[in-house]
């Protein structure tokens, strides 16, 4: 069935989001809060449709034409830059209300890299109608878009690619059978940039003794192949920047950091305080922080191998420590929120990559601090995620 909707606003995600004439919520990827469609209907749900853009029948001043080179992922492909900043600043402010949490404002970060920003990708292959393709699986059908060219990534992996997609298509087809066959059940391609490393690349599982050299805030970090770091530099390196100034801001009060899922160390290590706690279950990334640590000198740093919700009583928090948050996408633990709003810190620095979780999370912890700050980053232009800094203070 084909239906006339008017979008009222682009939701997370970036589905538009209008009503049917019955009333019930319909989404439709690529069409753009103010305009009005014509929408086919392909999934229907007791309280919602799924639809197909068929016709843009008015359109936002905010659409543009899609660009030749697109992949998938891109989901503000064919809106302009301004439109999209729009739509997740609304996106996001719509998570503080529905949680009911009082901000003063949203900022956002100053980020005009809107394409080529990302120092990793991570390539599937398969064979599609005899012929073997590499690149991202289309959502939702899961089949293959073979990526020649890939916009979202940095120059340097674009020089790369045709030489690496040869490399890869040459251990797929030819060479003993066993061999190839293994090739194939490992099923990707990643491939990663630093600016001190160049460009490496892998398939399967990264190889253990492969360790890549970041550097943010003219610091130098190492990182195993397969640990975490942000994928786009320049908005990395802002929003590393950002956390330092807060810190600063309260370091005479509240010097010592106790930096929790702290990774490979960069928020904490990056602040320089006299005295830095990290904690972070991954032991690896444990390894490499005391590493980085050591190799910055930083005698005052001491870096723990847990989980930060399992060993709570264990960890030491004064009215002489910031806290630093930057939890994985699920948030922190159920118990740990809780935990940090009967605390003595003055200030929680929270960083997250989903606002859902982060909502969540602070409608816990806003029992015992108030949002001082908000400000987002457009870590992922042209995609549907963000990232978002908030600064809480002891009520």
């Amino acid at each position: 069935m084909i239906s006339t909707v008017y979008i009222a606003k682009n939701v997370y995600g970036g589905d538009g989001l209008g009503r049917l004439g019955d009333g019930r919520v319909v989404f439709v990827p690529g069409a753009w809060a103010g305009e009005q469609v014509r929408a086919e209907i392909v999934e229907e749900k007791r309280h919602f449709v799924r639809a197909r853009l068929v016709e843009v029948v008015e359109s936002s001043l905010d659409r543009v034409p899609r660009a030749s080179c697109v992949v998938p992922g891109m989901v503000y492909a064919d809106l302009n830059y301004e439109g999209e900043l729009k739509a997740k600043e609304q996106q996001l402010r719509e998570f503080f209300d529905r949680a009911r949490l009082s901000v003063p404002q949203i900022k956002q970060s100053n980020n005009q890299t809107i394409l080529n920003y990302r120092n990793k990708v991570v390539y599937h292959f398969a064979k599609q109608k005899g012929k073997w393709a590499i690149g991202y699986r289309e959502e939702p059908s899961h089949e293959m878009a073979d990526v020649e060219q890939d916009p979202l990534a940095v120059v340097a992996i674009n020089a790369k690619l045709p030489e690496i997609r040869r490399s890869v298509l040459a251990l797929l087809t030819t060479g003993p059978e066993q061999v190839r066959r293994d090739i194939e059940r490992k099923g990707n391609v990643t491939i990663r940039w630093t600016q001190k490393s160049g460009v490496k690349w892998w398939i399967g599982d990264a190889p253990k003794d492969l360790v890549l050299k970041e550097t943010t805030c003219g610091r130098d970090f190492e990182v195993p192949a397969d640990g975490f770091y942000q994928v786009n530099p320049a908005v990395g390196e802002d929003l590393v920047k950002t956390v330092v100034g807060e810190y600063a801001k309260g370091a005479a009060d509240a010097p010592d950091v106790l930096d929790l899922y702290c990774g490979v160390g960069v928020f904490g290590l990056c602040c320089n305080p006299p005295k830095l706690t990290g904690i972070e279950s991954g032991r690896q990334a444990i390894e490499f922080a005391k590493r980085n640590a050591a190799a910055q000198k930083c005698a005052n740093a001491k870096f723990w191998a847990e989980r930060v919700g399992q060993n709570l009583k264990r960890i030491s928090i004064s009215g002489r420590t910031t806290v630093i948050v930057d939890p994985p996408r699920d948030g922190m633990e159920p118990n740990v929120p809780k935990w940090l709003a009967e605390s003595k810190a003055p200030r929680i620095l929270y960083v997250s990559c989903d606002p859902a979780t982060l909502t969540r999370d602070l409608k816990t912890i806003c029992r015992g601090y108030d949002i001082e700050s908000v400000r987002w980053f457009n870590m992922f232009p042209r995609t549907a995620r963000f990232e978002t800094f908030v600064v809480l203070r002891k009520k």
